[in-house]
């Protein structure tokens, strides 16, 4: 089941240069500019009220909010890193000799997959803070994680557990902060 999904979503590519190239922006460039949105939106969102006789407690929501989000997305991409470590899992590229990836990312460190981990982590974390922003994030990731299998360079179980995986780090994250902000 695996491969077959593989195989489907990989006969995309070198299809034409134009979605070659959307297939690589989507693996790559488009979650590093949805990173960036997502700061921005952190940074300045307040709902459209700034009560002035408490800036420094709307500040500590915003730290609270940015520290939340920022910690649990990049330790998910660190604790996935440490997985790949001891799971010598083969790229797509690696296994299946007829598989030429769209761009060349690692070898044996495959499962999971690091950036699905990384934007299911930012994507429930936002669902946390923002209901709607989640969602948003939960489709970028979407896109991103169908990106890397296209592209050649990712099974869909990499993806499909580093979402699971960075789900599970978001929601141990959100008690973690809880105990630590006293919040009920």
């Amino acid at each position: 089941m695996n491969n077959l999904i593989f195989l489907n979503l990989y006969s995309l590519a070198h299809q034409s240069v134009f979605l070659d190239w959307l297939i690589v922006f989507s693996a790559n460039n488009f979650g590093y500019i949805m990173v960036m949105l997502a700061f921005i939106f952190l940074v300045f969102h307040n709902n459209g009220v700034f009560d002035y006789h408490t800036p420094f407690l709307q500040f500590k929501n915003k730290f609270k909010e940015i520290s939340f989000v920022a910690t649990s997305s990049i330790f998910a991409w660190i604790i996935g890193s440490i997985i790949k470590s001891f799971i010598l899992s083969p790229r797509p590229f690696i296994l299946f000799e007829n598989i030429k990836p769209l761009f060349l990312y690692g070898s044996m460190e495959s499962f999971p997959s690091g950036h699905a981990m990384f934007f299911g982590a930012l994507a429930m974390s936002l669902y946390f803070i923002y209901k709607r922003m989640g969602y948003l994030y939960f489709i970028v990731a979407l896109i991103v994680g169908l990106a890397r299998v296209a592209s050649g360079i990712h099974f869909p179980v990499d993806i499909f557990f580093g979402y699971i995986f960075g789900v599970i780090i978001a929601i141990i994250f959100k008690y973690i902060f809880k105990l630590i902000f006293k919040e009920k």
